[in-house]
């Protein structure tokens, strides 16, 4: 175990600060989830009603108010309409590192906290999800605080951090109601003899205050509704019914979540290490991965964010395992060179965010692509020459590079194809002349969001200009002379 922190460590602080706050509002809403939650946040901050989620001016249930609360106090700060639904969730995400270290470093040491705050924070998932200000890594992030302060719990029998990773589940259940409740199982399982320990007062009562005002307040102000969104339709029903039309293969996950850990999924083979699984500890890390698999891909919608909560215990057992096999060379290099997925994904991410990724054109090769083999070969040679540490840095630092040079090549090019925000800034100034004619769902969203009172459709209200989609393209402004549409319009 070193004794301090390696120098080539400190390359992580600036390199963390640029991968999640820089660009951070380069693209514009993306989605029809990031608008719909960013418009929500706005009205609460607006009116000052922090209980009742309001989408343009109705009641809206879908989900709880944790993320509403964070983007709100962000719009409150005086934040633009960019930086407050995002903000707040990268800080959540740069947050969660940082504890997430120190959870690791206690319970096994300081050489797998390195590897496993590596790992998870230059992943796909846990750099993407960081990025939108959507409700998957709130509820991530206090889940799986909740559930890693319960190690002690689990190993020696220590309760004393149960009644803070009660509060914190209690968080969890405001940022995706009943989900966390149900990943919680396994914390049941791992000491069965001791399961009161888990609903005695004074670790059940953190959990009640934290999770229990807001929802007993929005059922006095609504009444049955509430209940019927929040839980029968958007719960239960999201489990069992395809009517939301995500539906997907029982395997999905399977192949999801290795797509996930990218570019570190090689080391996923690290985990069938013989003997493995003699520490209650990572037998909970385990269950908590499988169980939360096996949930997932009983549910009949499915969502690829749905399993973020499941990364930092599957990165917490790399992580360990990868501190005690003597080589490590193969899975290391084949995470290396696994960083071509960046320059892969840069040309096709905005046709994939846009319509869909069957749908994004094949890249053409580029030399960018034979960069990994640089980090590929440094990673082989310092774990060669026993310095295992700065070979994973090596790794984390090209997903750093990789990540930059994603942003920098995608983002302008997401903007225009996936958000409205470059269309709203040319027409913001004609709206009494403008409708909306026929765009997408997840673009109407966008566009009601920078608007702030949404436009009228075209056939309730009809107007000279006209916004219109061709399929595949973004969304334009057309003349209707006559009756008929007369071209593309430019107000600038």
């Amino acid at each position: 175990m070193p004794r301090k922190i390696p120098r080539a460590l400190w390359l992580a602080l600036p390199l963390a600060f640029v991968l999640y706050f820089y660009d951070l509002g380069a693209a514009g809403m993306l989605g029809p989830d990031e608008p719909r939650y960013a418009s929500i946040a706005r009205e609460m901050a607006r009116s000052g009603d922090w209980v009742t989620p309001r989408l343009w001016g109705q009641p809206w249930f879908e989900k709880p108010a944790l993320l509403y609360w964070m983007s709100g106090a962000a719009f409150r700060a005086g934040l633009g309409p960019d930086f407050a639904p995002r903000l707040p969730v990268a800080l959540l995400a740069v947050a969660f590192l940082g504890f997430y270290w120190w959870i690791l470093n206690r319970e096994f040491g300081c050489l797998p906290a390195w590897f496993g705050t590596l790992i998870l924070g230059t992943s796909i998932a846990w750099l993407g999800f960081s990025q939108v200000g959507v409700t998957d890594l709130p509820m991530a992030a206090t889940f799986s605080a909740a559930m890693l302060l319960a190690l002690p719990w689990v190993a020696r029998g220590d309760a004393r951090f149960l009644p803070a990773a009660s509060a914190l589940l209690g968080l969890a259940v405001l940022a995706k109601s009943l989900v966390p409740l149900a990943l919680a199982a396994p914390l049941v399982a791992a000491r069965y003899r001791s399961w009161r320990d888990l609903v005695r007062p004074r670790v059940l009562a953190p959990f009640l205050i934290v999770a229990l005002p807001w929802h007993l307040l929005c059922y006095w102000r609504n009444g049955r509704v509430f209940v019927d969104t929040l839980f029968v339709q958007h719960q239960f029903g999201r489990f069992t019914s395809t009517s939301l039309m995500h539906p997907e293969p029982w395997w999905f996950y399977f192949s999801i979540f290795v797509g996930l850990l990218l570019p570190w999924a090689p080391l996923l083979i690290l985990l069938a290490r013989r003997g493995a699984y003699g520490d209650p500890r990572r037998r909970f890390l385990l269950a908590w991965v499988g169980f939360g698999l096996l949930f997932f891909s009983a549910a009949a919608n499915k969502l690829p964010g749905y399993v973020l909560p499941l990364l930092p215990a599957a990165a917490a057992l790399m992580a360990v395992t990868l501190g005690e096999v003597r080589d490590a060379r193969l899975p290391l290099l084949a995470a290396a060179l696994l960083l071509v997925v960046f320059p892969i994904a840069a040309p096709i991410l905005p046709a994939a965010v846009a319509n869909g990724l069957s749908r994004a054109p094949r890249p053409a090769f580029q030399w960018t692509w034979l960069l990994p083999a640089v980090a590929g070969a440094a990673a082989w040679m310092l774990e060669s020459r026993s310095r295992r540490l700065a070979a994973v840095l090596s790794i984390a630092l090209g997903a750093g590079a990789g990540t930059i040079y994603l942003k920098k090549a995608a983002t302008p090019e997401l903007d225009r194809i996936a958000s409205t925000r470059i269309l709203w800034r040319e027409i913001a100034g004609s709206t009494e002349e403008i409708c909306v004619d026929n765009i997408r769902r997840d673009l109407r969203y966008s566009l009601n969001y920078y608007s702030g009172t949404p436009l009228p459709e075209c056939s309730d209200q009809p107007r000279p200009l006209r916004i219109r989609q061709v399929p595949g393209m973004p969304p334009f402004l057309a003349a209707h002379i006559g009756g008929l549409v007369r071209g593309q319009v430019d107000l600038r």
